[in-house]
C-alpha cells in the first residue's frame, strides 16, 4: 500500500510538473506572436469580421435552399399553356397562354433591338455577375428620394429567374429567391445564352411570349425585319408590357419607344442623328382595334383549363384547343348593348360600370361582360368583384321558408315594422302593405317580410330554451346561407341581421349560376366554359358531358315550381315589368342595395339564366338606381335577342310554349336587333362528329389515299369537298 501511494503521488507530481513546463513552452510560443496598439485592434476587427462573415455565410445557405428547390433538369424546357379557342361552332375566337416562337436565331436578330434592350433594361449586363450593385444602389436612392417605386434595379439574369422560376408576387422572399437564381444562372449559362432566353421567353403583352411572337402580333412581319422604331416600341414593352401594349395604349407605348431611343444615344449605341427619323417617324403597328375577342370569357375560360390541367385531366400536351359554349353573337350583342345603355343613361343614373353573365340552365357560359372597357381594366367585375346583391338574394329566403312545409304562394304574411336587437329594416319608400299572400310580398320586394321569414325559418327548428326572436332568426339565417351556399353561391357569407335582405357579398356568376337551379327544376349545376379540349394531334382528351360530374338535385323540384310560379310575378306584376319578354315566360328577381350603390337584375326563361350588375368602382351611389330600372331594361334587351331564331323551352312546371320561332323569325320587336341565323345545337354536334370522322379516316389513308380516292382537301369546319362532278357537300359550324 505504501508503494503503491508512492507511485499515485510520484506520477501526480511527475504530471503537474510537465504541464507547467508545457504552458510555459506555450506561453513562450505565443508570446512571439504577441501585438499591441494599431496591430491589436485590426487583428480584432478581423477576428470580429470571421464570426459575423460566418453567421451570414449559414444564413445565405439557409436562404439558398428555398431558390435552388425551384430549380429543376428540364428547366430550360418548362413551358406554359398554349391554347387556341373556339366558339360554341367551331370558329377561333382568340387564345391565351404562351404565344411563343423562338424559330429565329439569336445572330438573326437585329442589332439595334439588342442594343435598344440592353440600353433599356441593363447597360451593364455584360460586367455584372447576375446582379446590378451600381443599378440596385441608383434605384434605392432614385426610389427613396421620390417616396415611391420609380426605377426598378433587377438586372437581365434576375429578370430572366423571374420569369423561368417565380411568380410576379412583389415579396421579400421572391427577391430574395431572384437574387440566387440570378447568380445561379450566371455561374451555369455564358452571357449570350441569358440574353437569347431572356429575349425569347420574355412577356410581351397581346399573348405574345419572346420578341420574334411580338413582331408577329404587332407588326405582323418577322423580327428580322423591324425597323429602328419598331425596335424601339417591343424593346420598351419589357418593362410594362400591359401597360405600354400599342394595341391598347398607342400614345403610351410612342412615348415609352422615344424613350428607348434616348436611352440608346445615352449608353453610346446610336447619336442623336441617327434617331431623329424613327422620332419623327414613330412605329405603326397593326390595328387590332376591330378585333372583338370576348377577353373577358376567355380569362375565365383559360383558368378553367389551367385548373383542369393541374388536375392531370389533360394529360402533358401544352398545346391544346377549346371548343367553348360561347355564343359569339350572343357576346357581341350583351356588350354592345351594356355600352350603348351606360352611354345614353349612365350619366343620368351616375353609373359607370356594368357586367353580366348568361348561362344555359345546365351551367354553360353563352356570355360574359366583365366590365365596360377590357382595355382600360383586365379586372373581371362578373367573377371577380364583391358586391352585395340586396333584394335579388330574397329568393334563398322564400325558398328556405317553402322548404320547411309551413309556406306556400298563398300563406298569408304581415309586412308591418319588426326589430332585432336594435336593428329595424324599412321597406323601399317606408311603406307597408300590411296582409298580403307570401307571393305577393316576393313580388313587390318587401324587406320586412324576408326578415319575418328568417324567423320563422328558425322558429320550424326549435331548440328548447334557445327561441327568442334574436335566436330564431339566426337560426333561420343558418338555413338561408346552407340553401344559398347548395344553389352555388361560393363567397363568404357574413352571418348578420341584415343578410335577408341582401347584406352578404356575392359575385354576378355566382348569382347568375345560383338562378339556374330555378330554370333546371332544381339541379346544381356549376357554370362551365370548356366543353371539348383536343391536343396538339387532334386528339379529343377532355369532353364536359363526359368527363366533368354530372348535374345532381339538390332542391325537390316541386318547389323549384313553386319557387318559378312566384317568380314570375316578379316579372309580370312585381319590380321587375321591364325585363317581360313578349311570348316567353321569365322569371327573375332585382335588386338594389343601400344609397343605390348596386342594382341587379336576375333573371331566367326556360332556355337561359343571366344575371346583370350596374354600379361604379368605387362604391360610389347612383342616382336613384334600381334593379327594375336600368338593369331590368339592358337585361331585356340582351335576352330579347337571345332568343330569337331558337327552339322555346318551358320553365319548370309551366305548359311547353304554343309555338316555337322559325330561325331568324324571333320573338324580338321591330327595332330589335336581328340575330344572325345558327345552327342548331344538334346540328352542330352531328358536323363536329362528321368532321372528326372524316379526319381520322385522313390519318388511315394517309393523303396519297385520300388523293387516289379523288377527295381534295378533306373535311373542315367550313366545307367538304366532294369528288369530281359531284356537289360539294355543305359545311357547318
Amino acid at each position: 500500500m505504501l508503494a503503491f501511494d508512492a507511485f499515485v503521488d510520484s506520477s501526480l507530481h511527475t504530471s503537474l510538473e510537465r504541464t507547467r513546463e508545457n504552458y510555459a513552452s506555450f506561453s513562450a510560443f505565443m508570446d512571439g506572436f504577441h501585438i499591441a496598439g494599431w496591430r491589436h485592434a485590426l487583428n480584432e476587427l478581423a477576428c470580429e469580421a470571421l464570426t459575423v462573415g460566418i453567421g451570414f455565410g449559414i444564413l445565405a445557405l439557409t436562404l439558398a435552399g428555398p431558390a435552388f428547390l425551384e430549380t429543376s433538369e428540364d428547366w430550360l424546357k418548362k413551358t406554359d399553356l398554349a391554347v387556341t379557342f373556339l366558339d360554341r361552332y367551331g370558329q377561333e375566337v382568340g387564345q391565351r397562354g404562351i404565344r411563343h416562337d423562338d424559330k429565329v436565331s439569336f445572330d438573326e436578330l437585329p442589332p439595334n433591338l439588342i442594343h435598344a434592350v440592353l440600353a433599356t433594361e441593363d447597360r451593364r449586363f455584360f460586367d455584372h455577375f447576375g446582379i446590378d450593385l451600381i443599378g440596385t444602389l441608383r434605384a434605392l436612392t432614385v426610389n427613396a428620394r421620390a417616396d415611391t417605386v420609380v426605377q426598378g434595379g433587377s438586372s437581365i439574369t434576375q429578370q430572366l429567374a423571374k420569369n423561368l422560376f417565380l411568380s410576379n408576387q412583389r415579396t421579400l422572399e421572391r427577391k430574395i429567391k431572384e437574387a440566387y437564381l440570378a447568380v445561379w444562372l450566371e455561374f451555369r449559362l455564358p452571357k449570350r445564352e441569358i440574353l437569347r432566353l431572356y429575349l425569347d421567353r420574355a412577356y410581351l403583352g397581346g399573348g405574345a411570349f419572346g420578341v420574334q411572337a411580338a413582331a408577329e402580333f404587332y407588326f405582323g412581319k418577322s423580327v428580322r425585319e423591324l425597323s429602328l422604331a419598331e425596335a424601339a416600341m417591343i424593346a420598351g414593352l419589357f418593362k410594362a408590357p400591359t401597360k405600354y401594349a400599342p394595341h391598347i395604349n398607342l400614345p403610351a407605348a410612342r412615348a415609352r419607344a422615344a424613350d428607348v431611343l434616348n436611352n440608346m444615344v445615352e449608353a453610346g449605341y446610336l447619336t442623336e442623328g441617327q434617331i431623329y427619323a424613327a422620332l419623327r417617324n414613330p412605329a405603326m403597328p397593326v390595328d387590332r382595334s376591330r378585333d372583338l375577342t370576348p377577353d373577358w370569357y376567355l380569362d375565365y375560360a383559360y383558368d378553367e383549363v389551367k385548373k383542369l390541367a393541374d388536375e392531370k385531366k389533360l394529360g402533358d400536351d401544352r398545346v391544346l384547343t377549346v371548343r367553348t359554349a360561347l355564343d359569339t353573337n350572343l357576346q357581341q350583342h350583351a356588350d354592345a348593348t351594356i355600352e350603348k345603355e351606360l352611354r345614353e343613361h349612365g350619366p343620368d343614373y351616375h353609373a359607370k360600370q356594368s357586367a353580366m353573365v348568361i348561362l344555359d340552365p345546365l351551367g354553360a357560359m353563352r356570355a360574359m361582360i366583365g366590365g365596360r372597357d377590357y382595355g382600360a381594366s383586365q379586372f373581371n367585375r362578373a367573377t371577380d368583384a364583391l358586391r352585395q346583391p340586396g333584394s335579388s338574394f330574397k329568393p334563398f329566403v322564400f325558398l328556405t321558408a317553402l322548404m320547411t312545409g309551413k309556406f306556400k304562394p298563398s300563406t298569408i304574411v304581415v309586412d308591418a315594422p319588426i326589430c332585432i336587437g336594435d336593428w329595424c329594416p324599412h321597406n323601399y319608400k317606408n311603406s307597408y302593405a300590411g296582409h298580403l299572400p307570401l307571393v305577393e310580398a316576393l313580388a313587390h320586394s318587401l324587406n320586412t317580410v324576408a326578415v319575418r321569414l328568417s324567423v320563422a325559418i328558425g322558429e320550424a327548428f326549435p331548440v328548447p330554451g334557445h327561441n327568442n326572436i334574436f335566436e330564431s332568426a339566426k337560426r333561420g339565417r343558418a338555413k338561408i346561407i346552407e340553401t344559398a351556399r347548395m344553389m352555388g353561391l361560393t363567397t363568404p357569407l357574413a352571418d348578420t341581421v341584415s343578410l335577408p335582405i341582401g347584406a352578404a357579398e356575392v359575385t354576378v356568376i355566382d348569382m347568375a349560376s345560383a338562378y339556374s337551379t330555378f330554370a333546371n327544376g332544381g339541379l346544381r349545376a356549376p357554370p362551365y366554359s370548356a366543353v371539348e379540349i383536343t391536343n396538339s394531334r387532334g386528339e379529343v382528351i377532355y369532353q364536359h358531358d363526359r368527363d366533368a360530374p354530372p348535374p345532381r338535385q339538390i332542391i325537390d323540384r316541386s318547389t323549384i315550381e313553386t319557387m318559378v310560379s312566384m317568380m314570375m310575378q316578379v316579372v309580370l306584376a312585381g319590380t321587375g315589368r321591364r325585363a317581360q319578354l313578349d311570348n316567353i315566360e321569365t322569371a327573375g328577381k332585382t335588386g338594389t342595395t343601400n344609397g343605390y350603390k348596386d342594382a341587379w337584375f336576375i333573371g331566367y326563361t326556360g332556355n337561359y339564366a343571366g344575371a346583370i350588375w350596374f354600379g361604379n368602382d368605387d362604391d360610389t351611389p347612383m342616382d336613384n338606381m334600381t334593379g327594375g330600372t336600368l338593369p331590368a331594361q339592358t337585361w331585356h334587351e340582351v335576352m330579347e335577342y337571345a332568343h330569337q331564331g331558337i327552339e322555346l323551352k318551358p320553365l319548370p312546371g309551366r305548359p311547353a310554349p304554343a309555338g316555337v320561332p322559325p330561325p331568324a323569325a324571333g320573338t324580338a320587336s321591330a327595332e330589335a336587333p336581328r340575330r344572325p341565323a345558327s345552327l342548331p345545337a344538334a346540328t352542330a354536334t352531328a358536323l363536329a362528329v362528321i368532321e372528326a370522322a372524316m379526319t381520322n379516316m385522313q390519318k388511315r389513308r394517309g393523303d396519297a389515299g385520300i388523293a387516289a380516292n379523288g377527295l381534295a382537301g378533306g373535311g373542315t369546319r367550313r366545307g367538304i369537298q366532294a369528288p369530281a362532278g359531284n356537289a360539294t357537300a355543305g359545311g357547318g359550324g
